[in-house]
């Protein structure tokens, strides 16, 4: 696939700023980035389905995946997180799962239920954001 030099200018300047904000972000933001960055490849995979367009949905269902499993769920401590961090490990094992279903059974409404899932909980973590 042909893509223009102006794209590919365009392409490299936002992921040198991707990279940036990634740098200067907090722990803390780092997650609430993470929690963005399932939202929108949820977001890119429902319209993917609505538009029929196969691959593009597979790809935004693997990224996303893999965003809830080596990032979400690879940011807890299970062993000094107590039941907290269990609980959470358990619902981003069923998020990831559900996606993986989502995405078999082109079905917009289990994307729309891990979305909520995952929004409940970076809402609450935007709310214990440190001042």
């Amino acid at each position: 696939m042909y893509t223009s030099p102006a794209t590919r200018s365009v392409n490299a300047y936002t992921q040198q700023a991707a990279a940036s904000r990634v740098a200067a972000a907090s722990p803390h933001e780092l997650i609430a980035m993470l929690f963005d960055a399932v939202d929108e490849q949820i977001a890119l995979a429902m319209a993917a389905t609505e538009a029929r367009q196969t691959e593009q949905r597979g790809r935004a269902v693997n990224k996303a995946i893999r965003l809830v499993d080596e990032g979400l769920r690879g940011g807890i401590d299970l062993e000094k997180g107590g039941e907290l961090a269990q609980r959470l490990d358990a619902l981003y094992q069923y998020c990831a799962a559900r996606l993986a279903e989502a995405h078999a059974k082109r079905d917009r409404a289990m994307f729309e239920e891990v979305r909520q899932h995952l929004r409940g909980v970076a809402d609450a973590w935007n709310q214990i954001r440190p001042q």
